[in-house]
This record gives C-alpha cells, sequence and structure tokens, in this order.
C-alpha cells in the first residue's frame, strides 16, 4: 500500500503514514496542491517553518506508460507569494513511485546552520550531514553524491542559488545520464528547499514494491492507445519535430508569428532567430560531432525524445539541455544570438541551480536598465558570474525580474504575479497572454498551453489575433492541470488533442491505475477542482483581480511587427474563471 513520507528538518525525522482516503485518486499537480490547501497557511512567509514543500509522482509514473518520468514540486512561491506547482522529467520520480511513495512532505525549519542530506530506500530514509557540499557548483556534487550512492540512484538537489534563498532558484533532478539538467524550475522552490537547509534527497528505488495498478488490462489497454498516438502525431513521432530539432523547433515558427519577444519585449522578431533555432542546434551536433545528440530522453520510457545535448567546437560537452524557452530566454529577449553564450549561461544556470526563464529575463531587464548593453554576450556571462561571486548584485539578480526591475528602474518589466514571462508575446498571441494573466502560478506557458491551437493548429486553428478567447483558455487551464496530474509529460496533449483514441489512452491508463472508470468529464473535473483549491490559497494569501493582469506597458506599447497592444478587456479575464 503506498505511503506518504514525512520528513520534519526541525527535529530531523522521518515518518511514513497511510494515505489518507481523501488523498488516494490524486497524484502529481491535485496531491501537491491539495496538501499544500490543507496544510499551508497562505500569508505564512515562503522561507519560514510554516512552508511546506511536497515532491509527488504522477498518478502514472512508476509504471511503463510512455514519457510520463514526471514530478510535481508544491508550496508556497517565495517570487510570487502564491502557490506554486513545478513540473519536472526526471529518474527520481520513477524511483518514488517505484518505492511506493505517494509523496514526500518537507516541513519544519532547522534548528543550527548546518546543511543535510536525505538518503531514502526500501528500508527507510535516513539524514546525513551535508556540509561539504555546500557552496559547491551542481555539476560538482553530483558525481561526488553518484560515487558515493551509486549511480542507479535518483537525485533532486539545490545549487548555490538555493542555499542562499534566491527567488529564482530552482530545485534540480538528474536525467537519463545522471546530470544535473532536468529543473523544478520556476517559483523559486528551491530557495524554499534552502530554507530548510535540505541540500539534496537521494532515492534508491531498488526492491521497492512499485506502482499498484488496479486493472491492469485496462491500462494496458490505455497505454497502447497512447503510445500509438504519440507515434504517430507528426510533432511527438520518431522523426517528428520534437526528436529532431528539439523544443527550439519553435523559434523560428513563433518568430515568423511575429510573437517571439525580442530584447525584454520591445519587438516580436529577432534578427538572429534562425542562429539560435533548434534547427541550427541540430546542425552544430552535426558539425561539431563528439556527444552532440538531438532526440535525447530525459528520463528511461520517453518516446517522444525532445531533449539534446549541445557540443563544444572540440566535441565536449557544453549542455544539456537547451530548450526553446532558454534559447529564447537568453538570446532574442537579450539580443544574443550566438549559441555558444546561450549554452555557456545555460550551463551556469544548471550550475547554480536557477530558473532559466527567470534567470534570462532578469538579465534583459538588467540591460534595459543600463548593465549592458543588448547583445553583449560577454557582459551577460559577467552578470550571471555576479551570481556565484554573492555580490550584492548578484544577490539583486538571483531575486529575479521583478526585484531587478524594481532596483533599476525598469518599467517594461515581464512579469505577472511576480514570475517572468516565458517565451511568447501575448500582444501577438492573446490566448497566451489569458494563460499568463489568470493562472494561479504567474505568467506560466505550461499552465495552459494555447500556443498549440492559436500558432501550431493543434486541435484546430485558431486566430492568434482572436480577442475572445475565455472558454479556449479555460479548457486548457482545467486539461493542462489534469495532465500535470497523471504524471504525463505536456507534450502528449498535441497527440490526445489531434486522435481522439490517444485521450482515450490518457483516461484508461489512468484508470486503471486508480481502479475507477473516469470519463473525460471526469477528468476536466480533477482539473477545475485543483484549480479552484488554488485559486482559494491566493485568495487567502491577498490576491484579487488586479492580480490577474498583464504588465500596464503592453497596454499602450505597440509590438512591431503587427503594432498590437494587449487589448484584452478585464471583464473577459475575470469570466474565465466564473461558474
Amino acid at each position: 500500500m503506498a505511503k506518504i513520507l514525512r520528513v520534519n528538518v526541525t527535529d530531523r525525522t522521518t515518518t511514513y503514514e497511510d494515505v489518507p482516503d481523501k488523498y488516494k485518486f490524486l497524484g502529481g499537480r491535485a496531491l501537491t496542491s491539495t496538501v499544500v490547501c490543507d496544510e499551508v497557511d497562505p500569508t505564512c512567509h515562503p522561507l519560514g517553518p510554516n512552508n511546506k514543500l511536497v515532491f509527488a509522482p504522477g498518478i502514472v509514473t512508476g509504471t511503463n506508460a510512455p514519457s510520463s518520468g514526471r514530478v510535481s514540486v508544491g508550496g508556497k512561491s517565495p517570487l510570487t507569494g502564491g502557490i506554486k506547482e513545478s513540473n519536472s522529467g526526471s529518474v527520481w520520480p520513477q524511483l518514488v513511485a517505484r518505492l511506493g511513495l505517494k509523496a514526500i512532505v518537507v516541513e519544519g525549519c532547522p534548528k543550527d546552520d548546518g546543511w543535510w542530506g536525505l538518503h531514502v530506500t526500501k528500508d527507510g530514509a535516513t539524514f546525513f550531514p551535508a556540509d561539504e557540499y555546500a557552496g559547491k557548483g551542481l555539476y560538482e556534487v553530483y558525481p561526488l553524491l553518484f560515487e558515493k550512492f551509486g549511480k542507479k540512484v535518483g537525485i533532486a538537489a539545490i545549487g548555490i542559488a538555493g542555499e542562499k534563498k534566491g527567488s529564482n532558484a530552482g530545485i534540480c533532478f538528474n536525467d537519463i545520464d545522471n546530470r544535473p539538467s532536468r529543473y523544478s524550475a520556476r517559483g523559486g522552490l528551491g530557495g524554499v528547499l534552502g530554507s530548510k537547509h535540505l541540500k539534496f534527497i537521494v532515492v534508491d528505488g531498488k526492491g521497492g514494491p512499485g506502482v499498484e495498478i488496479a486493472n491492469k488490462e485496462l491500462f494496458d489497454q490505455g497505454r497502447k492507445k497512447l503510445t500509438e498516438a504519440i507515434r504517430e502525431h507528426a510533432l511527438t513521432k520518431p522523426g517528428g519535430a520534437l526528436n529532431l530539432y528539439g523544443t527550439a523547433v519553435l523559434v523560428n515558427i513563433i518568430n515568423e508569428a511575429g510573437g517571439l519577444p525580442t530584447r525584454n519585449f520591445r519587438e516580436g522578431r529577432f534578427e538572429g532567430a534562425a542562429k539560435i533555432s533548434g534547427e541550427a542546434m541540430a546542425e552544430l551536433c552535426e558539425k561539431r560531432g563528439g556527444v552532440g545528440t538531438m532526440g535525447h530522453p530525459c528520463h528511461p520510457g520517453c518516446i517522444i525524445q525532445c531533449s539534446n545535448v549541445i557540443p563544444n567546437p572540440d566535441g565536449s560537452e557544453l549542455v544539456s539541455v537547451i530548450e526553446y524557452e532558454t534559447t529564447w530566454a537568453f538570446g532574442a529577449n537579450c539580443g544574443i544570438d550566438d549559441l555558444d553564450v546561450i549554452g555557456k549561461l545555460t550551463r551556469m544556470c544548471n550550475d547554480l541551480g536557477m530558473d532559466t526563464i527567470e534567470a534570462g529575463d532578469t538579465i534583459a531587464v538588467a540591460m534595459e536598465g543600463g548593465l549592458a548593453e543588448f547583445g553583449d554576450g560577454k557582459r551577460a556571462i559577467e552578470l550571471m558570474e555576479e551570481i556565484y561571486k554573492g555580490t550584492p548584485l548578484g544577490r539583486i539578480l538571483s531575486q529575479g525580474t521583478e526585484a531587478t526591475a524594481k532596483t533599476f528602474g525598469v518599467i517594461r518589466c515581464p512579469t505577472v504575479k511576480g514570475q517572468s514571462m516565458p517565451a511568447y508575446e501575448p500582444r501577438a498571441i492573446k490566448g497566451i497572454g489569458y494563460t499568463y494573466a489568470i493562472s494561479t502560478m504567474g505568467a506560466d506557458h505550461t499552465s495552459g498551453y494555447t500556443i498549440a491551437p492559436e500558432i501550431a493548429g493543434v486541435g484546430g486553428k485558431v486566430d492568434q489575433f482572436e480577442i475572445d478567447k475565455t472558454e479556449l483558455a479555460r479548457n486548457f487551464q482545467y486539461s493542462t492541470a489534469f495532465i500535470d496530474t497523471s504524471g504525463h509529460c505536456l507534450f502528449i496533449a498535441f497527440p490526445i488533442l489531434d486522435i481522439a483514441s490517444g485521450f482515450e489512452g490518457l483516461i484508461e491508463e489512468c484508470s486503471g491505475v486508480m481502479g475507477t472508470e473516469w470519463t473525460a468529464d471526469d477528468i476536466m473535473n480533477i482539473g477545475k477542482e485543483t484549480i479552484n483549491k488554488e485559486r482559494a490559497f491566493n485568495k487567502a494569501a491577498g490576491f484579487t483581480k488586479a492580480d490577474d493582469r498583464l504588465p500596464e506597458f503592453m497596454t499602450y506599447e505597440k509590438l512591431p511587427p503587427h503594432d498590437v497592444t494587449w487589448d484584452v478587456p478585464d471583464e473577459m479575464l475575470d469570466a474565465v474563471f466564473e461558474d
């Protein structure tokens, strides 16, 4: 029977609890958000003893369901001041699930300044001193931990940014090759783990009971349907767009649509877009050879395989992975068109344990504030080095985009609820603007990826400039909340939107694990209930309708090349979640 592992860092004790009935049919985001709503005071300080950090594998994580190695991490965000769920794909949650754990809840605050690690096996969970790992970058820490615990473990860890409680600090997980490269990055939850002085959680799944599947026949039926749909869809199939060029296949597409934010959201097209695209990365890998790889999986069982390994000129590894949002954040948004510079900045983020979106937006705002010229890659690297050094400037930058904008008097600050915007311009792509504005997470494209129909034509084509997208935004947010709950990669949304049997497969898989007979209405209701809980938490934390708005500058600054502003009436935004 599945358990919840409760980790108290105040007295350094661990307890295993039976899963309450109210949590039995939950996983991933639905579980993290429910536990946070049940156990965390919405008005608490995010870095204080009353905040908790909840790690939950998805419903099918740990099974042989395709592309299902996802974990949700939840808590109160030091970046937004509201609830946060941050999602990652990795080896780690698969091992957690195979130990029969439905969640790991980290609570309390230590009485001393020492650093600790946690080792979780089938025999229990043990604290051990970790001062020797503190102050080190993750590229140094991970090999040391694999040497100590073996190479078949999963590691969740924070870098220097998390130790310093940075608001843009993420939580790192190892990929399929044990690199420190997969992240629950957004919202500053690495800072929360840092406040609890827990440097890492090592999980060894050997000998665990595995994931209990209530109806194996139904699960297998659904798994096969979903697998076939993924392998059939043009975006997710072997040799498809994501497999060949990674998520950065979107660079040229979004640029052509006039929705690629450039030089701190001044323009919608970047003249150097082709140089930082997925196609350019594939060409670079082929030219330089060595370890350069496209079509790399982030965890065992991923059949989409959209990750990459970017090589140095000599073929050695520069970094893995450069995602679309990352190549945009350090590239177009900073006016930089050099993949080597972008790769170095990405590697620095991986080592520091930082969100690349927040970091790139922060550097762009710093450029706007006069700390560098747009396009100056050398200076961008120097700004990142300030964070390593822990200088006053570095501490400001580590607190994120909004803190940096306020410090340097920058009006053009692309944030919602304190979190910086990803790689899609809401003035040019209205649906994603709804997502940024009304998401419980702040500006977060993964909360409702309306880019699918607006740009890619998935699930039907929708005009990117159409203003009234209330129903579209609502449906995408509810369905996405369930995908985050299921344990699947968000990219299964492409085949399940276009291929009916794929959607059936998702429902049957999850029903098979849970022993339910869920319908499409049921899973939408799970998503709806999850978001309603999150909105209630945020309201209790002090959020109002005024927080469900895009930055003022977007309402009056026209964005080239289409010369559009954010002109969606507030009433349409407010109507999304009005019953």
